[in-house]
């Protein structure tokens, strides 16, 4: 067995392994799948073609046209396999179709010089060489050369700048596999190893920051899920995990302290105003929470003008905070309604050590409708009505 038909195998297994993985990967769609299967296919047979070539080239008494129909397929699939790898890749735009129009042409032209025998000349000893019209190929195989690497460069655009140089790398690879068969006339056949190579690297590639843009896709999705939408808080979802971390951990640390609060009279703005005098009553409670508490605890809109506080901080600083927020609450201003009041209720950890975080909640829920108690028997308005 010879060097290179032992390469060449090395070459279709390779192609083969990657029809399995591609077979495999989960994440492909059913036209990804083509996509890769049409790229592998296009190297196999032209590998073959490269090969027949020259496996029948010098042998004696062999007919001429197995040689030169072997050399016509070869010259009509190398340039598709470049063409196979730009669809690889996905891309559609003017310069994929110009790179279908340049291989249809090609394909044309190697129909018709095979007839004509204008590509390949066959001497008496049955060796095969350039014919007249050789270098109107090497137009075609150099413009298909050209239009692959600024695909390359396009594709590599889809990508973040950081995750761009491997893609470069593999254009590297696949010109200097080029290069290095046309540059030894021949002598060093490393054209369809490169395209193995360069097809395989860009299955591993796009896989993997495939994975990276999926990876980020699920961190922004929990993310927005972990952030209530109408105020910037932290979510009820995000509420839920506090809890059961607290949970795993066990015993709540000496100082933390949980706050539940309230909005008074969001009932009577949303009947006089509307929904949305009520949902930027709701904002403005979110605002003045976080801007005394941001930098303490973490905030959480629990439910419609619902919210907790869970932080760190002794009980003067709870009087403060407390402070505050009634402070806060009373400088605000809206559009709408130019009011805001709010009920708080606390219950610190260290009063209740057994307590789980919930329930810690809850003490401070109990306090909270104790002012909002407060609140509204001394301002004589109907609670109900002004909820």
């Amino acid at each position: 067995m010879s060097y290179y038909t032992a390469i060449t195998t090395l070459t279709w297994l390779t192609l083969a392994v990657m029809c399995i993985l591609v077979r495999e990967n989960g994440r492909f769609r059913k036209e990804d799948r083509v996509r890769h299967y049409v790229v592998y296919a296009f190297i196999a047979v032209s590998a073959l073609a490269e090969w027949l070539a020259r496996m029948f080239d010098g042998v004696e008494g062999l007919p001429t046209w197995p040689i030169m129909l072997a050399k016509c397929i070869d010259y009509m699939l190398t340039p598709l396999a470049g063409g196979a790898i730009v669809k690889q890749m996905g891309l559609k735009n003017r310069m994929t179709k110009v790179l279908d129009i340049i291989l249809a042409a090609n394909c044309v032209f190697q129909v018709i010089a095979f007839f004509g025998g204008w590509m390949v000349v066959i001497d008496e000893h049955n060796h095969y060489h350039h014919g007249d019209l050789y270098m109107l190929y090497m137009v075609f195989y150099l413009a298909v050369i050209v239009l692959v690497l600024l695909s390359f460069r396009l594709y590599g655009t889809y990508f973040r700048k950081q995750n761009r140089g491997s893609l470069f790398a593999i254009m590297l690879l696949l010109v200097v596999g080029v290069v290095l068969q046309e540059v030894s006339e021949g002598a060093v056949r490393t054209v369809y190893l490169t395209m193995t190579l360069a097809a395989t690297l860009l299955f591993i590639h796009n896989s993997e920051f495939t994975q990276i843009r999926q990876d980020e896709s699920i961190e922004e999705k929990d993310e927005q899920i972990m952030k209530d939408e109408l105020t910037g808080l932290l979510s009820r979802r995000a509420y839920s995990e506090v809890l059961k971390e607290h949970d795993k951990a066990g015993e709540l640390p000496k100082d933390l302290v949980a706050f539940e609060i309230d909005i008074n009279g969001l009932k009577m703005v949303n009947d006089r105003y509307g929904h949305s005098a009520g949902d930027e009553l709701i904002c403005g409670a979110a605002s003045c929470i976080e801007n005394v508490f941001s930098g303490v605890g973490r905030c959480f809109r629990t439910g419609g003008d619902e919210f907790v506080v869970v932080a760190c901080m002794n009980k003067g600083q709870v009087k403060e905070a407390l402070a505050d927020l009634d402070r806060e609450s009373k400088s605000w201003k809206g559009e709408a309604s130019s009011g805001l009041v709010l009920a708080a209720g606390c219950a610190l950890a260290r009063d209740y050590p057994d307590l789980t975080l919930e329930k810690l909640v809850a003490k401070a829920d109990a306090a909270m409708y104790e002012a909002k108690r407060a609140y509204y028997s001394q301002s004589a308005h109907d609670r109900r009505a002004a909820r």
